[in-house]
């Protein structure tokens, strides 16, 4: 089961299937085949869990789905939502009850690094010969891309941004007289820079919340406020996208109104949203906000679900960072040193997830549930190793969740309101 969920995860990454040159030669749906073995593996395994309230969200949230668009006229959109989104639960579900021992947590960092490395690679020789491995162009005749889901250069660096944390804790291992350590910190670089050739001001700036972030675990919040606005000047100095950022800048205006329309939508429908999917029918442009799009698209009842799926995937991370345990002994004080490693690395990952995602519409791409599926397969494989760790129960937290939805939508409001008045 573990084997064939970290394949699938190589074709999620490394995508051979959407290659212009073998679309046509590839007749079985590998994607899915793969998938529905590891399923059909899961299913014949006696070690299930549904502990994690995230299981529970995650059905409910592909629920909303499927009654958004029926509460909208469509009907057969629910089987649509089903049948696309439905794939995602199962892939989350599998790895989270797979990736459960730190061994398969490295393994699965491994495995998203060097995917990602290597689509660090042919971004690099896209932009030196203008056309990729496969077969694929620059983006606006400048920006690296690749190929289906991440032929956006936004997704790209998203990518990036998200597994360079696991690249740097990968390097902290050694071993191989060095060896190992000098191949990660080269991933890491090969990523940083596949960062810059992306172009993408999101990504940038989710590079400096991702460092900003790690040195307020290190320094104290002074620290990563100096750091916060040296890096973005540093930024802005350098030759790219980000150098053009201004509210009155067409690209970062659109940004605005697009928010501005999606909380428009909202209010229009507040219980179930416009419908899944249903956002573009109504703007010229997408939502570039994964919070935004998910509040329109699914109202009130939707994104209080998928916030409280996304709060307990940070929760989980810092439960183990904010623990503090006795010295016992060396062994076991290294042990938990290492746990606490492993935690903050994937802490680190889904902040740059998501402040690159704060400014893109996903929030329903499989790369984001597949990370949710390592935290939530981590912290179950931790609580068996350090039973004194918090258990989340969603009922404890019933009045919790629809407070900070409310609160969030609020914060929102102010922010595009605020923004709108300064342009």
């Amino acid at each position: 089961m573990f084997f064939l969920m970290m394949l699938y995860l190589v074709l999620v990454l490394i995508r051979p299937q959407d290659y212009p040159a073998l679309v046509d030669a590839l007749s079985v749906p590998v994607l899915q085949v793969v998938l529905g073995l590891a399923l059909i593996g899961w299913l014949a395994s006696r070690a299930k869990s549904f502990a994690a309230p995230q299981y529970l969200l995650l059905g409910l949230f592909l629920l909303v789905l499927m009654v958004s668009k029926i509460v909208n006229g469509w009907t057969g959109g629910a089987l649509v939502q089903l049948l696309k989104f439905g794939p995602v639960v199962a892939a989350f579900t599998i790895l989270a009850n797979a990736a459960t021992t730190p061994r398969r947590v490295r393994t699965t960092m491994w495995v998203f690094v060097v995917c990602a490395t290597v689509l660090a690679i042919h971004g690099i020789e896209q932009a030196q010969t203008g056309i990729g491995w496969t077969g694929e162009g620059l983006s606006q005749g400048t920006r690296i891309q690749y190929v289906g889901i991440f032929n956006d250069p936004n997704d790209l660096g998203l990518l990036f941004v998200m597994c360079l944390p696991m690249a740097l804790y990968l390097s902290g291992r050694g071993g191989a007289l060095g060896l190992r350590r000098l191949f990660w910190w080269a991933a890491a670089a090969v990523l940083l820079f596949g960062i810059y050739l992306t172009n993408s001001r999101g990504a940038l700036l989710a590079l400096v919340a991702l460092v900003g972030i790690h040195v307020w675990q290190r320094r104290g919040l002074l620290s990563a406020a100096l750091f916060g606005g040296a890096g973005l000047v540093g930024l802005m100095l350098m030759p790219s996208r980000l150098s053009e950022l201004d509210i009155d800048e067409s690209s970062a205006m659109g940004r605005v109104d697009s928010w501005y329309e999606g909380i428009q939508m909202f209010l229009s429908n507040p219980l179930f949203g416009i419908g899944a999917d249903g956002f573009s029918d109504l703007h010229y442009l997408t939502a570039h906000n994964s919070f935004v799009l998910v509040l329109a698209e699914t109202g009130i009842i939707g994104y209080t679900i998928w916030l409280a799926f996304v709060g307990y995937c940070f929760r989980m991370p810092l439960a183990v960072l904010r623990m503090r345990r006795a010295p016992v002994d060396p062994t076991a004080d290294a042990a938990w040193a290492a746990e606490r490693r492993m935690a903050s690395t994937l802490f680190l990952s889904l902040c740059g997830f998501f402040a690159a995602a704060f400014f893109l519409s996903r929030s329903y791409i499989i790369l984001l549930y597949l990370l949710a599926a390592l935290v939530v397969g981590y912290y179950a494989g931790a609580r068996q190793r350090y039973p004194d760790l918090p258990v989340f129960d969603l009922r404890k937290d019933l009045i919790l969740w629809p407070v900070l939805s409310v609160a969030s939508i609020v914060f929102l409001y102010v922010l595009v309101k605020v923004l709108l008045a300064t342009a």
